[in-house]
């Protein structure tokens, strides 16, 4: 019966500045943006596992605009290859003014709204995101992140430790998940993947791609 009849998923702001917008992006969306992401993993920067204190990230990455590489964006991969990134898309700075005004940013900071580079994650089975905070930007305008193939369980915490409290959310292919204002440094983490639940047509048979656009701050 659950499964004929799952529960509503709706809109839900999970703490201030934090919300959630299930199945945001329709279907064809979602696989259009696979097709992106395929094209985007094949360089000139290749997707790779960045190295935190030595240690290679279980989610694999490929950026836009800037490279992220801990804890500083470069125009050029210096820690992969040395090529310049991919330049940032002007149809996703589009959706990112789109994603702020469905969480009810006013007219003003959704017009303002100018991001810069995108952080493109690939999460297989078996990928997990320790709790961090995106704090390597000189401006904290809103993080806007995008989910689709598996679903997965993102834990949004506090601005103070990784600790309690946080909440448990889960992501699903299509959601939208912004996070501004007092929740902007928030630690925030991915605990688990739901290998299997990619719905049919969003493009990808198994792993969650998930894509983090944000304003950097930085020069030109």
């Amino acid at each position: 019966m659950s499964t004929l009849f799952p529960p509503e998923r709706e809109r839900r702001d999970v703490a201030s500045g934090a919300t959630h917008v299930p199945d945001w992006l329709t279907l064809t969306q979602q696989a259009w943006i696979v097709g992106r992401f395929r094209e985007w993993a094949g360089g000139p920067v290749p997707i790779r596992a960045a190295k935190v204190r030595g240690h290679e990230m279980s989610a694999r990455t490929v950026c836009l605009g800037w490279h992220w590489q801990p804890y500083r964006y470069t125009r050029e991969a210096t820690d992969v290859n040395g090529a310049r990134v991919l330049p940032f898309p002007e149809w996703m700075t589009r959706l990112g003014r789109r994603a702020l005004q469905a969480t009810g940013y006013d007219e003003d900071a959704v017009r303002s709204y100018a991001p810069d580079t995108a952080l493109v994650n690939f999460y297989d089975a078996t990928a997990r995101m320790g709790m961090h905070q995106d704090r390597d930007e000189r401006v904290l305008a809103p993080v806007v992140s995008l989910s689709v193939g598996d679903s997965c369980t993102f834990r949004f915490g506090n601005a103070e430790s990784r600790g309690k409290p946080y909440t448990d959310v889960v992501l699903a292919s299509g959601d939208l998940f912004v996070f501004g204002g007092a929740s902007r440094l928030a630690y925030h983490g991915v605990t688990r993947i739901h290998d299997g639940t990619a719905p049919e047509a969003c493009g990808l048979d198994h792993g969650r791609i998930n894509i983090t656009m944000r304003m950097t701050g930085l020069p030109g």
